[in-house]
């Protein structure tokens, strides 16, 4: 009997009770008479039995001497019941809680591969409230939303449709991900701002070149910089936090820009690094929609401008009227034209559609095809064996169309 109950390793809710009640029976024994053997009233034996008192380390050493096997066993007994007992509860309360599904990004994230992919029914919807509650790092939707209601105080937006604080929190996240852990040096002004210069320089170079070597400059100065794909309910495309008092961040999307839009975003991000509070939050997005006017934008706006142009050169600036002139200038300041184009367009010197030829479009890079993603893609989508052999052989024949 000792050995059974050493290797008891039950699957199902059951409680200690059920194996004290086992036990009695094989001796036939009343639970008056465990009671007398134990030194408790037959009352805490029947709560026992019953799951309603839980076994503690004296009571685990006087069932090793009463019934046999260990106090491990039976401490191990307990400790599994409870665990099994809350994940239960904690799957009904994840029942409860489907409805703040709807103020989440919900499809974005699983498209993103934050969280699974599946559909969304009675049936899987706790499951994606269990993931969403890891993901964001709260215990209910009630601690997300004092969190972030609190968080949402610190905002500082550039649109009226930044309203969506699911999908902006959402962003944020995974920013934070990111940088948890990351032990940087602690923030040094003059540092970033040698940084910043530095990386002035870096926009004549390709993604896959200045990338790392833009992470790397800020990291020195303490300010940790990421890239997060876009949230579109979010609309924010870039923002500038502060994690804790030595810990600065910039976040922004990569995707769908073209360069002139990047670097304008992230000098306008280091400039509330430079200029701005540490309690705020930052939330840009440049492009499209009713501006809100601050005097912290206006600045940031402002500064990032005279970094890239300084305002020495207004005057030569409005005399660009053609791509070589255009090419030549950005020689003479030593940045990419793309960024000139996108300054004369903004202050209407020429038509938004002249000279695009000289920005760079800044895409993601694609995910590698292989016939193993193109078959779990077919079978989510019930695709029969016969289709999904022949579409793994047309992609190996013609992955280009890819």
């Amino acid at each position: 009997m000792t050995e059974v109950l050493q290797t008891f390793t039950p699957d199902w809710i059951s409680p200690p009770g059920d194996t004290i009640a086992d036990l009695i029976e094989e001796r036939e024994w009343s639970q008056a008479d465990l009671a007398k053997r134990l030194g408790y009233t037959t009352k805490h034996v029947s709560l026992l039995i019953n799951g309603k008192a839980p076994i503690t380390e004296e009571t685990a050493l006087k069932l090793e001497n009463v019934l046999g096997s260990t106090a491990g066993f039976w401490l191990h007994r307990e400790a599994q019941y409870r665990a099994k007992l809350a994940q239960q509860e904690a799957e009904m309360d994840c029942q409860k809680w489907v409805s703040w599904l709807d103020e989440l990004p919900v499809k974005e994230l699983m498209d993103q591969g934050v969280i699974q992919k599946q559909r969304r029914n009675a049936k899987t919807k706790p499951a994606i409230v269990r993931e969403l509650l890891r993901f964001f790092g709260v215990a209910s939707p009630e601690e997300w939303r004092n969190y972030y209601a609190s968080m949402e105080a610190a905002f500082r937006r550039t649109r009226t449709e930044q309203s969506d604080v699911g999908a902006i929190s959402a962003w944020l996240r995974r920013g934070e991900i990111e940088a948890e852990g990351l032990n940087c040096p602690k923030y040094n002004k003059a540092k970033f701002k040698s940084a910043v210069q530095a990386i002035r320089q870096l926009t004549l170079l390709s993604p896959e070149e200045f990338m790392p070597q833009m992470r790397q400059l800020c990291w020195d100065a303490g300010v940790v910089f990421f890239l997060v794909p876009a949230i579109p309910r979010a609309h924010t495309s870039g923002v500038a936090r502060w994690l804790n008092p030595h810990k600065a961040l910039i976040q922004l999307s990569l995707y769908g820009k073209t360069n002139d839009r990047f670097w304008f975003t992230f000098f306008h991000e280091a400039a509330h690094i430079l200029l701005h509070g540490k309690k705020e939050i930052f939330l840009d997005e440049l492009d499209g929609g009713d501006k809100l006017e601050s005097q912290q934008e206006t600045e940031a706006d402002q500064w990032a401008k005279e970094f890239l142009i300084p305002p020495e050169y207004d005057a030569q600036l409005a005399s660009l009227k053609s791509k070589q002139a255009v090419v030549e200038f950005a020689e003479q300041l030593g940045i990419h034209p793309g960024i000139i184009v996108g300054r004369l367009q903004y202050e209407g010197v020429i038509p938004m559609d002249w000279m695009n030829k000289l920005k760079e479009s800044f895409r993601p890079i694609p995910k590698t095809v292989t016939a193993d993603r193109v078959r779990d893609k077919l079978e989510a989508l019930e695709i029969t064996e016969e289709d999904i052999t022949d579409a793994v052989a047309w992609v190996r024949q013609d992955s280009e169309l890819w």
